[in-house]
């Protein structure tokens, strides 16, 4: 654990730049070195200097909680399924992800639900798995509750990829996951998600890698999806 004392100090490779470390998901930056006494790139060794560095975070807390936050991954968070069981999304390693908002009563449901059970049925074999989160945040076009949403897309839609529990995507009381996915992958107009579909595609190893807006149909994918599924 690093100490947030004045004494600091931090190992780098030497370098002709000034080192400044910025926290990647919020640009706060972490600590600064406005003055460093660097040696010019060519001298081709692999020795150390040690660099003295102030702390910009006022308490061992805070700083603590932003590292939390920059270390983790899809793999890090559980969430509920539709009976209010818990599942641990490291349960998908391996796996390509398709993590998607959904409602019952949008004008953008049949075609989603359509040809996201089309890409499950094709590459489920492959490695994909679609994970979908009903959400009422949007029109309420999903006021049911999950054993009718349940229901609706298994009867409707024949869907055997997973439903989870209701989740708000904005807001304070969005799920832990849609914070980090929305923190990882911002839109085009902000990182808040603008309507029920909005999509993430997640590599094997967790990694957010794409973010889909609703009215993006998920057929249009196939060609990214395939990307990682034959990585």
């Amino acid at each position: 654990m690093l100490s947030l004392c004045n004494s600091s100090r931090i190992l780098f490779r030497t370098a002709k730049t000034p080192i400044r470390l910025v926290h990647p998901l919020s640009s706060l930056p972490l600590l600064s070195n406005p003055n460093p006494t660097l040696l010019l790139p060519r001298y081709s060794h692999t020795s150390f200097i040690t660099l003295p560095f102030k702390p910009l975070l006022s308490t061992p807390s805070t700083f603590t909680t932003y590292c939390t936050m920059a270390t983790q991954s899809i793999y890090d968070f559980t969430v509920k399924d539709a009976k209010g069981n818990d599942v641990n999304l490291g349960d998908y390693k391996g796996k390509a992800l398709l993590i998607v908002n959904v409602a019952s009563q949008c004008g953008l449901t049949n075609s989603n639900y359509t040809e996201l059970s089309q890409l499950y049925d094709k590459y489920k074999q492959k490695g994909l798995e679609i994970l979908a989160f009903p959400c009422n945040q949007f029109g309420a076009q999903e006021p049911g509750s999950n054993e009718q949403i349940q229901e609706f897309v298994c009867t409707r839609f024949k869907a055997e990829f997973p439903v989870f529990d209701k989740v708000d995507v904005n807001g304070d009381n969005a799920a832990p996951l849609y914070k980090f996915l929305k923190s990882s992958k911002g839109g085009l107009f902000g990182d808040s998600i603008k309507w029920n579909f909005s999509k993430f595609l997640v590599d094997k190893e967790g990694n957010v890698v794409e973010r889909y807006a609703p009215t993006t149909s998920p057929l249009s994918i196939e060609k990214d999806l395939l990307k990682l599924l034959d990585a």
